[in-house]
Order: C-alpha cells, then sequence, then structure tokens
C-alpha cells in the first residue's frame, strides 16, 4: 500500500486564463479510501486525469509512494471501456499484456469477490450495466497499483444498482486494500465509502476543507450515513453548498 503525495500549483486549459485547479495539496495515507466531493465542473475529472499521468500540462508534482517515474496507478472510468468482442476474464486479462505470466487463480478471486464468476465467459453485450462496471473495478484491482483512481464509477446506475456495485466495492477493498481517490458529487455514496472525506471549491479548484469519516465500516447502514450527513450540516455551514 502506498502514500501519495498531490502538489499542483496550476493547471490551465489551452485557451482560458483562468486556472481550473490552484494551490491544489492533498495527501493520502498508505491504503486510505479518499473521496472527492466537489459540484459538477469543478474540475475533479482534470484532477484525475493529471494525476494518471493523461494531462502533463501543470506546474507541480505528483509522487506515488516516492516514484516520480512510472508508479504503477490504475483508473476507473465513469463509463466501463469493455471491448465488446472479448469475454470478461479476457477483458481483465488485457491489463497483463505486457508481462509474461497471468496469475487465473488472482482473476478467480477477484470474479468471486465481485460475484462474476458464473459470468467469466460471457460478453459485455450479456451483462447488465451493474455487472459491467464490476469487471472494469475488477480490472483496475487485478494489477495490484500504488494508486487506484476512480471517476464516478457509480454514475447513471438506478439508486439500487449502485447501492449494490458500491457495497462489492467495500468488500473487494476490505479484502484486497489499496490507496484509492475516488471522485463523487453524492456525498450520501461518499460516507459510505470514504476514511476520509475531501471538500473541493468551485473553479480555480482547491481543497476545501478535509474530514476523517468516524461511522464504523460495519456500521455504515443509510441511518447512520444521513445522521453523519446531518452532523456535517450542522457543523461546517460553509460546505453548505456541497452538502
Amino acid at each position: 500500500m502506498t502514500t501519495v503525495h498531490i502538489q499542483i500549483h496550476e493547471k490551465t486549459h489551452h485557451g482560458t486564463k483562468i486556472p481550473t485547479i490552484e494551490n491544489f495539496e492533498l495527501t493520502l495515507n498508505a491504503g486510505e479510501f479518499v473521496c472527492l466531493v466537489g459540484q459538477s465542473g469543478c474540475g475533479k475529472t482534470t484532477l484525475l486525469n493529471t494525476i494518471a499521468g493523461l494531462d502533463a500540462n501543470y506546474s507541480g508534482a505528483i509522487h506515488v509512494a516516492n516514484k516520480t517515474l512510472n508508479p504503477k496507478i490504475s483508473f476507473v472510468f465513469q463509463r466501463p471501456c469493455l471491448l465488446p468482442w472479448r469475454t470478461v476474464r479476457e477483458n481483465i486479462e488485457l491489463v497483463f499484456a505486457n508481462q509474461n505470466v497471468i496469475s487465473k487463480k488472482h482473476i478467480d478471486e477477484l470474479l468471486a469477490l465481485m460475484q462474476l464468476t458464473a459470468y467469466e465467459n460471457a460478453y459485455p453485450k450479456q451483462l447488465s450495466e451493474g455487472m459491467r462496471r464490476r469487471v472494469s473495478i475488477i480490472r483496475a484491482f487485478a494489477i495490484n497499483p500504488d494508486l487506484l483512481l476512480m471517476d464516478e464509477p457509480f454514475v447513471s446506475l438506478d439508486a439500487p444498482m449502485a447501492r449494490e456495485v458500491s457495497e462489492l466495492l467495500q468488500h473487494l477493498w476490505q479484502k484486497r486494500p489499496h490507496t484509492v481517490l475516488f471522485v463523487t458529487h453524492d456525498l450520501r455514496e461518499a460516507i459510505a465509502l470514504a476514511d476520509k472525506l475531501v471538500f473541493l471549491t468551485s473553479r480555480p479548484m482547491r481543497v476545501l476543507k478535509e474530514i476523517n469519516v468516524s461511522i464504523a465500516r460495519n456500521q455504515r447502514n443509510s441511518k447512520n450515513v444521513e445522521n453523519f450527513r446531518e452532523q456535517l450540516i450542522q457543523n461546517y455551514p460553509e460546505l453548505q453548498p456541497l452538502l
């Protein structure tokens, strides 16, 4: 498990004068599940793309396990991005393309944890949307990344399916802890998942406040999550637009 330090002095998109991100600094402790909470359009996806190395046009530094070069980063996008002509197992095996050995046992264990063993030979079109999201999560975990980035992976799912996939993700993460940075605009979802909540300003984006989630993992039912949310509303009026 890996400690991550992110420092972005300025990130500006080409052709614009106002920075998307400015004076942003955040540390993720090893094995910590951190949720970024911010309004739509504030720059959350831009931040993840920058951390992942998909956008290098910024000033600052990102250190993953003290590695400045080639940290192992996985990314779960808003859409599953599965190849339709490959089976579930084959889509997962894609992340091992540059390796000589693929651990069948490792993939078997991940499929079991996400309740997809019976679908390993199915094609994406034969799966529900929730199942496709679960496959993309397995693929991200499969390489044991230094850092796992997740960009609203439950977006567009109906509430029951989003809750089911979220619970399976929690189960998988507890069995296979990784350092996770998870983007959402849903505070209840964030409280249910995170060790730490990081609230973000509008553009230019920076960290507004960091708050640890004090609810025990085995007690994160809807009632306790809502009670914690109400406490945030009472104790942090400056966060009102995000709550």
